[in-house]
């Protein structure tokens, strides 16, 4: 069993009088770390939110119903939650009215679940994000030389559970997770019928990696309107898909302001929209791939050791650029990523003029894995 980083974290907020919500896209094991988590005690109960039976017995509920059904259990579980009609209303009244009860919700976004939720349960909640498997993750469980080791295939592949522990069956599976749940929660909550369009505008994303995106051009391409593009690329964040990030502006006339670039929380993900599974020395997208995988172990890093920054990229008009930036505390960290070690780096000179305190580091992948074990 992979010891995932959030175990420690959520065994930790157990019974300290708050719900515990663990957000996260289908298939990245949030199921298997509850189930790990409570395996061992027997007063439990485990609800599916995807289970009519469920819904239809969450339909209507009083303190009374709850405290029949929860019966002598410690635990309640109910997996995703956000299928469950007024389900922040319901879970309300079990950690008002059975404050011995501890409530873990998981939902496979936070699409719903947030909006159905945080209202209720403001200042009753705990509330974590699970990814994929991490490298820190894969280290600890084997080592960091063998992880290493598995650098390309990591950047091919990705991080999904079942394509990690299952080696030589990446392809399938992640053709399986992108045609079956990749989607599946976008298109049943905002009844959207162009899953097509979708798909196009996941796959126009993917080729675009690491670089500027428009909303423009994304809507020209996919054959859609902006706003639709828009509220699509929400969507799609909220599921935990893609993430974006803006552009850093504070000091200087000739920064981009508005501009924004968009990475996908997994490279395995983003290679079975495109269906390209090369390895990594016949690629002409290793730099894109490099950078999106680094920004996204950074991301899971951060979450998982409750370090809270801000992230951007930077340029200006006159095409000067830093790849990724961290806010923390009031202090800026520059980071440039670049796949061939021999290539020198340096910090645009108009950046450093203008943020002098800024720490710079330059990632490669001779020397990345001191920022993530």
């Amino acid at each position: 069993m992979i010891e995932r980083k959030l175990k420690e974290v959520i065994n930790g907020r157990l019974f300290t009088g708050k719900a515990i919500i663990l957000i996260g896209a289908r298939q990245v094991g949030k199921t298997t770390l509850l189930k790990e988590l409570t395996g061992e005690m027997n007063n439990v109960l485990w609800l599916n939110g995807d289970e009519m039976e469920t819904r239809n017995l969450l339909q209507e509920v009083s303190v009374e119903k709850f405290r029949s059904l929860i019966g002598s259990r410690r635990i309640m579980v109910v997996d995703e939650a956000q299928r469950i009609e007024n389900i922040g209303l319901k879970m309300k009244l079990i950690t008002d009215q059975l404050s011995e009860v501890q409530l873990i919700l998981t939902g496979s976004s936070s699409l719903d679940l947030a909006n159905r939720i945080n209202e209720p349960l403001t200042g009753r909640k705990w509330e974590y994000t699970m990814f994929p498997l991490s490298f820190g993750e894969m280290a600890a469980h084997t080592s960091t030389f063998e992880e290493l080791k598995h650098l390309p295939i990591r950047l091919v592949y990705g991080y999904y559970p079942d394509a990690v522990t299952h080696p030589g069956d990446e392809r399938e599976i992640l053709q399986q997770i992108t045609e079956s749940y990749l989607y599946k929660d976008i298109l049943e909550w905002e009844h959207i019928r162009k899953s097509d369009k979708l798909v196009a505008l996941l796959k126009s994303l993917a080729f675009q990696v690491g670089s500027e995106v428009s909303l423009n051009e994304l809507a020209r391409q996919v054959e859609l309107d902006k706003n639709t593009v828009e509220k699509y690329l929400q969507l799609l964040e909220q599921t935990q898909v893609i993430f974006r990030l803006s552009s850093f502006s504070r000091n200087l006339r000739n920064e981009l302001k508005n501009s924004r670039k968009i990475y996908f929380y997994d490279n395995g993900i983003r290679n079975a929209l495109i269906s390209d599974f090369k390895d990594v020395s016949m690629r002409g997208d290793i730099g894109a791939l490099w950078e999106n995988w680094m920004i996204s172990e950074l991301i899971k890093k951060r979450h998982y050791d409750r370090r809270f920054v801000n992230r951007y990229f930077w340029r200006t008009t006159g095409q000067q650029e830093v790849d990724y930036i961290e806010e923390a505390d009031g202090r800026l960290t520059a980071y440039e990523f670049k796949w061939n070690s021999q290539k020198k780096a340096k910090l645009s000179q108009t950046f450093a003029k203008a943020y002098p305190d800024t720490d710079f580091i330059v990632v490669n992948r001779d020397n990345f894995y001191t920022l993530l074990a």
